[in-house]
């Protein structure tokens, strides 16, 4: 059923950002003068079309992986002589440049719209507030404490957890001092002054596989007491292979009591690939069972991972954040947070070629499904965050300077204003064998690795 919900969920979603993306070159062409003879929504035999009166085919195809506009183009075959002006290679650079950057943008442009709409519609969020601190750890250093509510990082408001790892995984690779600001946190939120700490790190995260800001800071995040009772178990996982069911309660591992759901998921991560012996609770009766977590990640700090979910945690008033504002504030916040995490992506992918964070981060699409469906089970407020951050991902890759994307023709074009004429086409030729074989290893690797996290 999960796998059913994962693949309509990615459908859903690659459909919604691929229609925008490809609307994009749709709109701007129509508006420069171009001819476009087929809108395609997936790849291969159509299962659905129609013409419009303009002639052009808009079509749903069998392969909903990707999509395009077919333009009226001379270099692709014989143009009646009467129609030469409304073909694509007809116009002039600054048309084509237009055409070519309006893909990118509409994704950016829906994502600003997602933003939008999760602000004004409101989220509810849990505060950053710190529950340990390991001694002599670098948050330690910095003067961090229990009970502290994480404020700032890097000078950027973090209202949650998930905008405390964003500023973190944004500084992977910084040498010297991360800036820090906290404030007490009562019955009634956080009050008290701001206090500012300098928490010392060293080449931050860097290769680290998977990046663990926390654990690397020596920070626990505040939780409330969670019974380490199964909710939810996935098929296939070690937790299913060793009989574990929803409802079970976790006594003991190896011996040891259980006391909540955190001491449990804490031995899980430091035994991977490491029998434990498990005595669980079900329905009134005690049962041994032998549980082996699988490795996830690699490198100095692999964890182990079993595929199990505990209830959801009820969190106390104060240790929640609601973030809403009205629809004219909302823009500034929407364009704040795009551009954001647009920075976030194109940053990220610079710093993985030079060797900072590691490729078995690429994710491809059975990560993406997974996600997605994760996303949509969590609710509208998470699957609209998600939608966002996929689109803006869709938009920074495709602007990549890579022939056969759109950043590669774009690269072109700017070419030919400085040079006063086009790139020759053996030269275009050439970038296009190079471009499609570097896509096509980008994404065997992301499948690759997708294969490797299942």
């Amino acid at each position: 059923m999960d796998a059913l919900q994962n693949v309509l969920a990615v459908i859903v979603v690659l459909g919604l950002l691929i229609t925008f993306h490809e609307f994009g070159h749709f709109w701007v062409a129509r508006r420069c003068g171009v001819k476009v003879l087929r809108f395609s929504v997936g790849f291969g035999k159509p299962l659905w079309s129609r013409f419009d009166r303009h002639g052009t085919e808009f079509a749903i195809a069998a392969i909903p992986l990707g999509g395009y506009v077919k333009m009226l183009d001379e270099r692709e075959g014989p143009v009646d002589p009467a129609e030469q002006h409304r073909a694509f290679n007809r116009k002039n650079v600054w048309a084509r440049i237009a055409i070519v950057a309006a893909g990118p943008i509409a994704n950016f442009l829906l994502a600003l719209l997602a933003y939008w709409a999760l602000f004004v519609y409101g989220t509810t969020t849990v505060a950053p507030v710190i529950g340990d601190v390991a001694p002599n750890s670098p948050a330690a250093q910095a003067g961090l404490e229990s009970g502290m509510e994480i404020v700032s990082v890097q000078g950027e408001r973090t209202p949650s957890w998930n905008d405390v790892n964003l500023q973190l995984i944004g500084a992977i690779g910084a040498n010297g001092e991360l800036s820090v600001a906290t404030q007490e946190t009562s019955t009634s939120g956080a009050s008290g002054s701001e206090q500012l700490h300098a928490v010392p790190v060293e080449r931050w995260l860097v290769r680290q596989d998977p990046p663990q800001p926390m654990p690397s800071l020596g920070i626990t995040p505040w939780r409330p007491d969670v019974p380490a009772v199964l909710d939810r178990v996935l098929p296939e996982s070690p937790a299913a292979r060793a009989g574990l069911q929803a409802g079970d309660r976790i006594l003991s591992v190896d011996g040891a009591s259980v006391a909540d759901w955190a001491a449990f998921v804490a031995v899980v991560r430091e035994h991977p690939e490491r029998t434990l012996d498990l005595v669980v609770e079900r329905g009134g009766e005690r049962r041994e069972l032998s549980l082996t977590p699988a490795l996830r990640g690699s490198g100095e700090s692999p964890i182990g991972y079993v595929g199990a979910a505990s209830q959801a945690p009820t969190w106390p008033a104060q240790f929640q954040r609601e973030i809403r504002y009205g629809p004219i504030a909302a823009i500034g916040e929407a364009v704040a947070k795009t551009g954001e995490m647009t920075w976030l992506t194109a940053d990220s992918i610079r710093k993985m070629i030079v060797g900072w964070i590691s490729p078995s981060n690429l994710s491809g699409p059975i990560t993406i499904a997974r996600i997605a469906g994760d996303s949509a089970r969590s609710g509208v407020e998470t699957f609209i965050g998600f939608l966002a951050y996929l689109s803006i991902s869709l938009g920074v890759l495709n602007l990549l300077p890579i022939p056969v994307l759109d950043g590669g023709h774009l690269v072109y074009y700017v070419i030919e204003l400085l040079r006063g004429r086009p790139v020759s086409e053996t030269a275009q030729a050439m970038g296009l064998r190079v471009g499609v074989a570097l896509v096509a290893t980008l994404m065997i690797a992301a499948l690759y690795f997708d294969l490797m996290r299942l």
